[in-house]
């Protein structure tokens, strides 16, 4: 029953939040702030029910809390996406809650000034007026400027209050209140604003180093086939343009050319089949290894059980390296949001040896895709009896598990 439960909890979290990755920690901040703002507004109704401040000021309190509860929903979601980079500075937004902020507070000390509510009441009300109004200019505003606002705001306003017969126990509660709760509420929104940059930042940063080691490997193979290609194509030009030349003379020496050349081309075809099958050969141990390094060099903990890997023979280990190898590139490009990735080669019960691996980060919902990597492991797995299967879970976690039966992997 609580597997049901949890499992529900986790579908509805998924629809609410889409994919794993930054994209779900900007929707989770922006519905914080927005219901931070809700939280506003569920205090101030429960003021105006539990005040006397008479029809008119009840009123007024009702709708002035209103459109500083709208106004901070509006400008905390404005500022967070200013702060990302996604949107201009909400400069206009922030004069408007300046000015209602400043507007309630007067208001409140004016229904102090006149007898309309007690000194606790004015308590309460200059207490979650400034602790909610300390945030957002914070995160809309260069630090000093933001400081310098969200200090003097509750400065006045406390000043105001003494004027309108604060004081005493309740004075120093305010104070104490403002002195805790507003630095507290600007510094928390701040920080909320840095780590959803931070985030992106990092999966950016992720991708870059993915799409880094694939261009590595790219370029060591290119330099490879350069190394091996790049002299014996200058030598086969350079004879066969002699072969031409000695060939228009009626000289016999034209044929030994055009031998050498085809010596060199042959020699070259060896050398480039060398290149090719150590480039295109899986060795399990050697893909293991290189996954590790290539996995965590773009962020992704990597870890390995080899269990009977050494026991397998090399067409056994080739085929699996082929999948860990085809494995490991989709987890690079297609998990962006992958943080661990594991990978086991393990008996199984069923007479077979099985490698599975998963990772999370990928996209419960995928769109189709064209690529030929998968077919083409399920084709080299064919030809030594195996098969490959996948799974891709709502908690965005993808398996991947190739199974080769014992009596051919022996």
């Amino acid at each position: 029953m609580s597997g049901t439960a949890t499992m529900s909890v986790e579908d509805w979290v998924e629809r609410l939040g889409g994919p794993d990755g930054p994209e779900r920690y900007r929707r989770y901040s922006l519905a914080a702030v927005v219901f931070l703002a809700a939280t506003e507004a569920v205090l101030w109704v429960f003021w105006i029910a539990t005040a006397e401040a008479g029809p008119l000021g009840l009123a007024l309190v009702a709708a002035l809390g209103a459109a500083h509860v709208t106004v901070q929903g509006l400008l905390s979601r404005a500022a967070l996406l200013y702060y990302l980079g996604a949107r201009p500075r909400p400069v206009p937004l922030v004069a408007l809650y300046v000015a209602l902020t400043v507007a309630m507070a007067t208001l409140g000390c004016v229904l102090l000034a006149t007898g309309r509510i007690q000194q606790g009441n004015l308590v309460s009300y200059l207490v979650w007026l400034l602790m909610y109004y300390a945030g957002p200019p914070m995160l809309a505003l260069p630090r000093r400027p933001g400081v310098a606002l969200v200090a003097a705001v509750p400065v006045a306003a406390i000043g105001a209050a003494v004027a309108s017969g604060l004081s005493g126990q309740r004075l120093v509660l305010v104070i104490g209140a403002g002195l805790l709760m507003v630095p507290f509420m600007a510094t928390a929104m701040r920080i909320s604003g840095w780590s959803v940059r931070l985030i992106e930042e990092l999966a950016r940063a992720r991708a870059t180093q993915a799409r880094l080691a694939v261009a590595e490997e790219r370029l060591r193979f290119g330099r490879d086939l350069h190394d091996v290609l790049g002299r014996n194509l200058a030598v086969v030009a350079l004879k066969s343009e002699l072969a031409v030349q000695l060939a228009r003379r009626g000289r016999e020496e034209a044929v030994a050319q055009m031998e050498e050349v085809q010596r060199i081309a042959q020699e070259s075809q060896r050398e480039i089949r060398a290149v090719v099958r150590g480039y295109r050969t899986a060795d399990l141990h050697a893909e293991l290894a290189g996954a590790r390094s290539v996995l965590e060099a773009a962020g992704i903990d990597c870890r390995i059980e080899n269990g009977p890997a050494a026991r397998l023979p090399a067409q056994t280990q080739a085929a699996l390296g082929w999948v860990v190898r085809e494995g490991t590139t989709n987890v690079l490009r297609h998990a962006q949001g992958a943080s661990r990735c594991e990978v086991s080669v393990r008996a199984v019960a069923t007479g077979s040896v099985a490698l599975l691996m998963e990772n999370d980060g990928v996209d419960p919902d995928p769109r189709p895709g064209t690529g030929s990597g998968l077919p083409g492991l399920r084709e080299r797995l064919a030809e030594v009896d195996g098969t490959l299967s996948t799974e891709r879970r709502p908690d965005g976690t993808f398996r991947l598990t190739a199974r080769i039966p014992w009596e051919a992997a022996e």
